[in-house]
């Protein structure tokens, strides 16, 4: 009997070590995999926010701008051989947004006007469209907003177009256009021959 109370009283003794009831369980704010917590100073959080990729769009330069298109803006116009962009967004048309780029060449005088087509991702089609909203000057002449919402700015001695319209990101830039009203026709025939998005 004397080894029996002394049992127990092991036991009563043990049990005022640990917590009644299970084993404990960690917390829901314990990480499962054993990593360091977000709140490690050392550890940076994971962005929960993924970028999404631009949709690549092509088409052809003569489908962007036909050549009779070419014609009515300028007869002097047409395909420009070995082209390869050179306006700063353009390129960033071309490249970054995973769209065309066609440069049109003046027969007479050798300027270049360049297009570019592109379908970026929403949010960087909403990037795109503040950014050209903050530098340049809004022309509700290109179209009827908040379906086309176009821009233009003067630079140097080149003007730039920028037109948004569903998911297309349009650019013009070229010595050409010294006003909004010098790329009315080429962005009106540009903006038509866009498949419907």
């Amino acid at each position: 009997m004397g080894s029996t109370m002394l049992v127990a009283a092991a036991v009563a003794l043990l049990s005022g070590c640990s917590p009644t009831g299970a084993e404990p369980t960690p917390s829901a704010s314990a990480p499962a995999s054993g990593s360091p917590a977000a709140s490690d100073p050392a550890v940076t959080p994971e962005p929960t926010e993924s970028v999404d990729p631009p949709t690549p769009f092509a088409i052809a330069c003569d489908a962007l701008a036909t050549p009779d298109q070419l014609y009515a803006f300028n007869p002097n116009f047409g395909a420009a051989p070995d082209y390869a962009p050179t306006a700063a967004t353009i390129k960033t048309v071309a490249t970054d947004a995973a769209g065309t780029a066609c440069g049109y060449l003046n027969q007479t005088s050798g300027d270049l006007i360049e297009v570019a087509v592109a379908t970026p991702s929403a949010t960087a089609l909403t990037a795109y469209a503040n950014e050209a909203a903050a530098s340049s000057t809004a022309v509700p002449t290109y179209g009827t907003p908040p379906a086309v919402t176009g821009f233009f700015e003067h630079s140097g001695s080149n003007g730039q177009v920028q037109v948004f319209t569903g998911a297309y990101w349009v650019v013009l830039d070229s010595v050409e256009f010294f006003e909004p009203g010098d790329a009315q026709r080429l962005v009106e025939a540009v903006l038509a021959n866009l498949p419907a998005s």
